[in-house]
């Protein structure tokens, strides 16, 4: 392989880690929201939320959306009973506390914030190149 060619391989590989990195960085950051609007719109459990997401095209695991599930618990911002399932053991069910919808309302216009800087420095972005 020619040194220009493994460096153009190189360089591949290290972009779409870097690429990969960031994408689970935005779901992590954006996972919380995104589970307090899905049990917002009913009350769920842990792998129906992971399937939902998935749906949404955003692809989680268990092992990412349980801990997420904890800390919204633990900070009072859904609740959860046991119920009965039609295979298998008794499932937690979660739904939104009224605390819960206050921190969604917020998260979702901190988001719209960050959306609008990331527009915003898009078009400017568009702007230099036609200049």
């Amino acid at each position: 392989m020619s040194l220009v060619l493994q460096h153009y391989s190189c360089s591949i590989t290290t972009m779409t880690r870097i690429r990969s990195q960031q994408d689970a960085q935005l779901v992590r950051a954006v996972l919380p929201l995104l589970i307090l609007t899905l049990i917002r719109e009913r009350e769920s459990y842990g792998y129906e939320l992971v399937e939902r997401l998935e749906a949404l095209g955003v692809s989680v695991s268990t092992g990412l959306v349980y801990p997420v599930l904890n800390r919204l618990e633990r900070d009072h911002l859904i609740t959860a009973r046991m119920g009965a399932s039609n295979n298998g053991p008794p499932r937690k069910y979660f739904t939104l506390t009224t605390a819960g919808e206050d921190a969604r309302t917020a998260a979702i216009h901190q988001w719209q914030g960050v959306s609008l800087a990331v527009q915003n420095a898009s078009n400017s972005e568009g702007a230099s190149d036609a200049e």
